[in-house]
């Protein structure tokens, strides 16, 4: 349990390379106005690290008594990713 929280928290740090960059670049939606579209998409972009140090944080200390409910709660920044990938493959 220790090492898959360990491997999956230091993928999640890898991860916040390329997001910052793609946080960057979400504000250039709000090139043609502002809405709550655009104000919504660049909230669910900057709430990744948020979402990764809270669950990395619950996580750890669910680990010992709730080991099934630590690994539900680790894999929800994961969400972020796979939306990121639906959406720029399909």
């Amino acid at each position: 349990m220790k090492t898959y929280l360990i491997i999956s928290q230091i993928l999640y740090l890898l991860s916040l390379i390329p997001w910052f960059l793609i946080w960057g670049l979400s504000f250039m939606s709000f090139d043609n106005g502002v809405n709550l579209y655009n104000v919504s998409f660049v909230l669910s972009v900057s709430l990744y690290p948020v979402a990764v140090i809270v669950c990395s944080i619950l996580s750890w200390y669910f680990r010992v008594k709730k080991k099934r409910f630590a690994m539900i709660i680790n894999i929800a920044p994961m969400l972020w990713i796979i939306t990121y990938f639906v959406f720029m493959f399909l």
